[in-house]
């Protein structure tokens, strides 16, 4: 049944289904009912005894297996436990979280379940999150906060004294200095002071960084061992290295860029061959495991890059300087050399111990004039002096690109923000990424070249059998890949039923519909029929790359995964002993830990966007916007904007009088009687009505359907019936008023949600649901 099937057999009023929704997935946990295409959901059938009499007794549940990993809550209730035995996240029903909080580390119980893995919490480990930020309460002489987190308790005692200045309705950080021990017990926390003014960047920002128990500062430990290796190399390590300093090699970075983890340099052979070295910032000479740099290291994973600033995973000592192949500067490198035949095979490779001096810091617009992919932007005198070493590059990357296309490698084009600041730190534009077609180019040249040195050292360790941390990227789901398939077909598009076992052919398909009206549209719906990337010590290839081996060496400076397979990388060139299982076991651990952390800065990244979209358009409220239809859902639209680049929901009780429902594809709304839709690539101009910045969410309702030929959804099956556009009338929209079904009666005609609206019929209450979508995080290199 649709979801708003179950809704209407419930009798339940339209405001109803995300409550409904709520049950449902709860269902979904307990092995009760399972979710199908199109918001729909199916009972899962369950066998049982004829009669009570033939029934055996009930045995006694088996206690499952034990682990611990760290808790993702989800505002539903329910959470997900990311293992830290390498194996899949564990899914925690919500009358089994226990008292334990977003972030902890927990030890669950586990049984299988027809999903995979299911649990409970039995002990919380260590609480994961020290802070908690929100608004400031008080009654009488009671004093507390009230968290903008929806995962966390409704309210945090305040025990202590509070800080002068601080007075009720500001925004307040506290230390938690009390955590539940028992469901329903009360948190306590000790006002350290204001955030500052409630909705500006800076001060989301930090709210952001508090909740997800994100420390910028390093410790003073952890800084004093940064600070012992000085700030220049002494002369005995550079002797004990192979010198590479002869070399013309070059880092190549964006303008901003503080970190310079990897530099390029590559001459012609005989015979059409190539000589490449990828010279990679040597970190792990720098922090050695068990030392607090490396434990601080592990437990940032990766650096954070956010719109105004990086939260580094390490130090600035190393990040920015000792250990970033900044020019004209001795450096430390663990680098790849690698002779590349002309069609792209690899002939031979070593692993070396260098040390080298970047003669050049290029930049990606730079390098684009200077081979002549653009004319925008200004020369660069080192770029363009330096003509015969990028013709060479790019050569490289050209045959290196072309057998990877060859053995059907995916390259998915999605837009990124690029977000604009103002010297208050404002944002004052967001414009798309990387439009240029020829600064596109010297990315993916520079990409070209990290992908060989990551699959080079891959391969290398892979063959030796010895352990490492992959990159690995699974098959899609084959159940994903039909719908999508089908999706697809409506759009016009073709696609082979087998293509989830055939990457080249989902490659082919990409080639296809590049540059056509529904591009973005399904190059982001292919993303998200696709698994998601992670780190793992078990080597299953990487499906999007058609790579049988893959992994991440390239930008130690900022992944922890790289740094680690240095480490074995070294042990491998100084011919040091590995104890292999020791060394498995201690990679394992890295990896979970490394792929839950890879989450929550994508997150972040995520959510900081949006934070910046919102607050950018908060002062633009009844303008107009042209824009196209991005996703569709059962409770409205995702409108792009031409500019600037921000999306808004246009929520489906600002559509009409008619009663529209998501098509069984999920590719438009459809009105019950007109048959008037909202299809997936639809042109629109929309009037945006409101802002929340608390819900990173805009607010937008269509003012007309823009005339163009992107109308490729053709009738299918039992779906309605849809008019040719030239004939469509645009739906009329009463103000106040939501799309409702014919029966339903005036008293429940008002308010989306069941709030109260105002004349401009917009929700006074902002209870509109924030839909989370996937989005590929901001990477400057290397994002596979």
């Amino acid at each position: 049944m649709h979801l708003m099937e179950v809704v209407s057999a419930l009798n339940l009023p339209k405001t109803s289904r995300d409550d409904v929704r709520d049950v449902l997935e709860q269902l979904k946990g307990l092995g009760m009912a399972r979710e199908m295409p199109g918001n729909r959901y199916r009972l899962e059938k369950r066998t049982r005894p004829s009669t009570p009499a033939a029934a055996p007794a009930p045995a006694t549940e088996p206690r499952g297996d034990e682990l611990t990993g760290w808790i993702t809550r989800h505002p539903r209730g329910f959470a997900f436990v990311a293992a830290e035995d390498g194996g899949p996240d564990v899914f925690v029903p919500a009358p089994y979280v226990g008292h334990s909080m977003h972030g902890d580390r927990v030890r669950v119980r586990t049984k299988p379940s027809p999903k995979g893995r299911e649990g409970e919490v039995v002990e919380v480990v260590r609480h994961g999150v020290s802070r908690v930020a929100g608004l400031l309460r008080i009654r009488g002489d009671r004093h507390w906060i009230e968290p903008g987190d929806p995962r966390l308790p409704e309210a945090v005692d305040v025990v202590g004294t509070i800080p002068l200045g601080v007075k009720p309705g500001d925004e307040v950080v506290a230390i938690i200095e009390t955590y539940p021990r028992f469901p329903g017990e009360r948190m306590e926390a000790r006002v350290l002071g204001t955030l500052g003014v409630r909705g500006s960047a800076a001060v989301e920002i930090e709210k952001i960084k508090i909740r997800e128990g994100i420390e910028e500062a390093f410790s003073e430990e952890v800084l004093a061992e940064a600070q012992l290796f000085g700030t220049r190399l002494r002369q005995e390590e550079i002797d004990a290295r192979e010198d590479l300093r002869h070399l013309d090699i070059v880092t190549i970075d964006p303008p901003d860029a503080r970190d310079h983890d990897d530099a390029v340099w590559a001459e012609r052979l005989e015979g059409g061959s190539f000589r490449v070295v990828v010279a990679i910032a040597d970190v792990s000479y720098y922090v050695r495991p068990g030392t607090a740099l490396d434990e601080s290291a592990l437990d940032r994973a990766t650096s954070i890059y956010l719109p105004d600033r990086v939260i580094p995973m390490l130090p600035h000592e190393l990040s920015s300087n000792l250990a970033s192949l900044v020019p004209n500067e001795d450096r430390l490198t663990l680098a790849v050399e690698v002779e590349v035949g002309p069609k792209g095979a690899i002939k031979k490779h070593r692993f070396l111990e260098g040390v080298m001096r970047s003669r050049a810091r290029l930049s990606y617009e730079g390098v684009a004039r200077a081979l002549h992919f653009t004319e925008e932007g200004h020369p660069q005198h080192e770029a363009e002096t330096r003509l015969e070493l990028l013709r060479t590059l790019w050569d490289v990357s050209a045959v290196l690109r072309a057998r990877r296309r060859q053995r059907g490698s995916l390259d998915f084009d999605l837009p990124e923000p690029q977000i604009v600041l103002g010297d208050d730190g404002e944002p004052i534009d967001i414009r798309r990424s990387r439009t240029d077609p020829g600064v596109r180019k010297a990315y993916g040249m520079i990409e070209d070249l990290m992908l060989l040195a990551n699959e080079v050292v891959a391969a290398d360790l892979s063959r030796r059998g010895v352990p490492a941390i992959y990159r690995v990227h699974g098959a899609p789901n084959e159940a994903k890949i039909e719908i999508f398939a089908e999706l697809a077909s409506s759009l016009g598009y073709q696609l082979d039923e087998d293509a989830g076992v055939h990457p080249g052919k989902l490659a082919d398909f990409l080639k296809r519909v590049e540059g056509t009206a529904h591009a973005q549209a399904l190059n982001s719906l292919l993303l998200r029929a696709m698994q998601q990337a992670s780190y793992q010590t078990t080597n299953i290839g990487h499906f999007a790359l058609a790579a049988p081996d893959y992994l991440h060496f390239t930008s130690p400076i900022r992944r922890y995964p790289d740094l680690a397979v240095h480490r074995v990388v070294r042990d491998l060139v100084r011919k040091d002993r590995i104890d292999h299982e020791k060394l498995a076991e201690t990679l394992k651990l890295q990896a979970a830990v490394s792929s839950r952390l890879e989450r929550r800065a994508m997150q972040v990244d995520r959510e900081a966007n949006d934070l910046y979209r919102a607050i950018l358009m908060k002062d633009r409220v009844g303008e107009s916007f042209d824009g196209t239809i991005t996703g569709v859902a059962e409770h409205g639209l995702y409108v792009a904007f031409d500019e600037p680049f921000v999306d808004a929901r246009v929520p489906i009780d600002t559509l009409g009088e008619d009663w529209y429902e998501l098509d069984s594809l999920g590719l438009r709304l459809v009105g019950r009687r007109s048959g008037h839709s909202f299809a997936l690539g639809d042109r629109l101009t929309v009037r945006l009505e409101r802002v929340s910045i608390a819900e990173r969410e805009l607010t937008a309702v269509i003012e007309q359907k823009l005339p163009d030929d992107r109308d490729l959804l053709a009738p299918r099956g039992d779906a309605e019936p849809r008019r040719p556009r030239s004939s469509a009338k645009k739906p009329e929209r009463r103000e106040g008023k939501r799309a409702r079904a014919p029966e339903r009666s005036s008293k429940k005609k008002a308010g989306a949600r069941g709030g109260a609206r105002d004349k401009k019929g917009r929700d006074q209450k902002g209870n509109a649901r924030a839909v989370e979508r996937k989005r590929p995080a901001k990477k400057s290199k290397s994002r596979r």
